[in-house]
């Protein structure tokens, strides 16, 4: 399967993903829900963009630093997403947070991961200096852990019928995790395009 077919096929799945996860996310009151359809958003603007840069980057002239360029502005976008969800899962922290139905948070979340994970697998193997895809791998991962994640506090508050905060809590510690390796992913693309030559 070509990266433009894998690729597509990933775009179908966030873009299924989004609805679920805002429908549920705004029933249930869950900020873990309502980030990961957020941050599906993201990716599916992230693969969009992916596609476009691939594409140019197979032109007769050819644009070298196509893609990288793509990965800078998905990855930096990624990161804008998770600082403003660890903003609000602060706010919750601190000023209490709403009630959360856990029962559809779960059955969501486990649907997520299965899908970020299918996802992973369509993507296969990448090569390191692909920094296109590697980006959109990380999301892609970065989107099956949080699933996993708020799926682990969506069974605690169902069981507890309590501990709301833990949803917050949850999300905060996702957003951490995650900014942390866009940040990194940002570096590693600014050093390589510094590298490449520009088109001519």
């Amino acid at each position: 399967m070509t990266k433009d077919a894998r690729l597509s096929l990933v775009l179908a799945i966030n873009l299924l993903m989004i609805a679920g996860l805002v429908v549920v996310g705004l029933a249930s009151h869950s900020l873990g829900v309502l980030s990961s359809a957020t941050d599906y958003v993201g990716d599916a603007a992230g693969v969009g963009l992916s596609l476009v840069a691939l594409s140019m980057s197979r032109r007769t002239r050819g644009h070298p630093r196509a893609t990288s360029f793509a990965a800078l502005i998905n990855a930096s976008f990624l990161l804008l997403i998770t600082l403003a969800v660890a903003a609000e899962a602060i706010d919750r922290l601190v000023n209490g947070s709403p009630e959360i139905h856990g029962l559809p948070v779960l059955v969501i979340s486990v649907i997520a991961a299965g899908a970020m994970i299918l996802c992973a697998r369509i993507l296969g193997s990448i090569e390191s200096d692909d920094f296109n895809m590697r980006s959109v791998m990380l999301d892609t991962v970065a989107d099956a852990a949080a699933a996993i994640g708020v799926a682990v506090s969506g069974a605690i508050i169902l069981a507890a019928h309590g501990m709301y905060w833990l949803d917050a809590a949850v999300a905060l510690a996702i957003a951490v995790i995650v900014g942390y390796h866009a940040v990194r992913l940002i570096r590693e693309v600014l050093d390589d395009l510094q590298r490449k030559p520009r088109a001519s």
